[in-house]
């Protein structure tokens, strides 16, 4: 029995104690960018086992890229590239992984507080941010110019916000109000001056760069024709979030991470079931733009499955079924289509996108953080 007293509260301690410490046992979710090179793994496996609830990590390799990044065996995988996954299917999650290539971005809750989290009926979902992914935009200039302007503090390099007219070009292309710059065609900013940067992409005889929101009506800032870029520019931006969430992580904001839903080049996915004649299409080796070897789509057949999906010539593979075929040579990639008897899932992207991410040093990742 306890009694309650207006001015010294409820004199039970241990009731006390409780109320006070019933959030205190839930730690707070934990971030790791991971990136391996195609000879590497990322070092864990991720399990669902039998009495025990989420997505676990284990074997942990020692000394590889996750225990030397901090991820610990029993962590709960709570969210993908920024996609929460506690409550997705655990083969689909393993997918979502490996679909990633190179480079992933994962969110991990150590198993106690998961389990004392779960406990307490709390919302998992609730305990992550719920946009942690940059944005590549594809801007065309109009008659009025790109539609935003850049402004930064004198004699610091690389700190530039942008100030985006309204329902003009760069808003149009998804460009979020004052978001930060990070890359401009594929190249980091990091290292440029506001005197630097105007320089690389204004031409001779043209209006400078705008220093304050103001400017966008009275001289856009990008109201010029650009060197490097004609009438269309594509750049890596932040929100101010985002950007705060990888500085006080201590994380690296990168483009393969990127939302890409804004963009004007799209991947495909195409689902085939094999016919009597098979699929209808030849895959082939060759170089890629950017100097790599590529895996093709070539000669499509008439009114086969492939053709039939919406397969088109000069198509070139990024994944099978879910998963990446980065580091894969052509045998490799072959038997992987082949591993399933009668059907297929392959994404893919047309030449004219394939150019486009390789030309802003985006490589395969575009399509695996969608």
């Amino acid at each position: 029995k306890f009694e309650f007293n207006p001015k010294d509260g409820i004199d039970n301690p241990a009731l006390s104690l409780s109320e006070d410490t019933d959030g205190e046992c839930v730690g707070e979710p934990r971030f790791y960018l991971l990136s391996k090179d195609s000879t590497e793994t990322f070092g864990f496996c991720l399990r669902e086992e039998l009495g025990c609830q989420g997505h676990i990590v284990r074997q942990v390799e020692l000394g590889g890229l996750a225990q030397r990044r901090g991820l610990q065996d029993g962590d709960r995988l709570l969210q993908v590239n920024g996609h929460f996954v506690d409550d997705m299917d655990h083969h689909r999650v393993v997918r979502k992984i490996k679909a990633s290539g190179n480079q992933v971005l994962l969110a991990v809750l150590d198993g106690s507080s998961y389990e004392a989290a779960k406990a307490l009926g709390r919302d998992l979902s609730q305990m992550l941010p719920t946009d942690v992914r940059p944005r590549l935009c594809h801007i065309t200039r109009d008659k009025s110019g790109f539609g935003f302007s850049v402004s930064g503090p004198e004699g610091v390099r690389g700190t530039f916000q942008l100030s985006v007219q309204q329902d003009g070009p760069a808003a149009r292309a998804g460009v979020p109000p004052g978001s930060w710059l990070l890359e401009l065609n594929g190249a980091s900013v990091k290292n440029y001056s506001h005197t630097q940067l105007a320089r690389k992409v204004c031409g001779p005889g043209t209006y400078g760069w705008g220093t304050r929101a103001s400017n966008i009506t009275e001289c856009p800032a990008f109201s010029i024709q650009l060197k490097q870029s004609g009438s269309k520019v594509t750049l890596l931006v932040a929100s101010s979030a985002v950007e705060e969430f990888y500085r006080l992580h201590g994380l690296r904001v990168t483009a393969a991470l990127a939302d890409t839903s804004w963009l004007p080049f799209k991947v495909r996915e195409l689902h085939m079931v094999k016919g009597p004649a098979g699929y209808g299409f030849l895959l082939k080796e060759d170089d890629c733009s950017s100097g790599a070897i590529g895996q093709f789509l070539w000669d499509v057949d008439d009114g086969l499955p492939a053709e039939q999906a919406g397969m088109k010539e000069g198509d070139r593979l990024l994944a099978v079924n879910g998963e990446s075929i980065e580091g894969l040579d052509h045998q490799q990639t072959v038997l992987r289509i082949r591993a399933r008897d009668d059907q297929v899932t392959l994404l893919v992207i047309d030449p004219a996108g394939d150019e486009f991410y390789q030309s802003v040093g985006f490589g395969d990742q575009a399509w695996s953080c969608r």
